[in-house]
Order: structure tokens, then sequence, then C-alpha cells
């Protein structure tokens, strides 16, 4: 077996056009990907504003959603 030896920019390079090509022959799927990844930050960053907020009953969302939804 051939002993094969890359230095760090070699492999770097490699890697880097590796990447480049996974990503354009699979855009859809990074794409689904990256739009999952941030609506998941978006609900985190939701959940620790809602921990600060005051707690409001059912009802009064309910409410809320409906007068929205009448607009």
């Amino acid at each position: 077996m051939t002993e094969v030896t890359l230095d760090e920019t070699k492999l770097k390079e490699l890697l880097k056009t590796a990447i480049f090509e996974l990503l354009q022959e699979e855009k859809d799927i990074f794409s689904e990907l990256l739009s999952d990844v941030l609506e998941e930050i978006g609900m985190i960053n939701a959940i620790k504003e809602g921990e600060n907020t005051e707690i409001v009953s059912q009802e009064e969302i309910f409410e809320i959603l409906k007068n929205n939804n009448a607009s």
C-alpha cells in the first residue's frame, strides 16, 4: 500500500473543495437544513424571552388571536 502525505495547506484546500462540491450537489438538502436550524434558533429565543414575561391566560391569547383574524 502506498503512503500518502499531505501538508496542512493542501489538506485544507482539498477539504474546502470537497465541501463546496457537496454544497453544490446537495443544495436542496442544505437549504432545508439551514432553514430548520434557523427555525429552531428562533424558537429557542422565543422560549427564553417568554420565560421573562408576564404569564397570561389561555383565554387572553385566544381573544388576541380572534381579534387579529377579524382584521
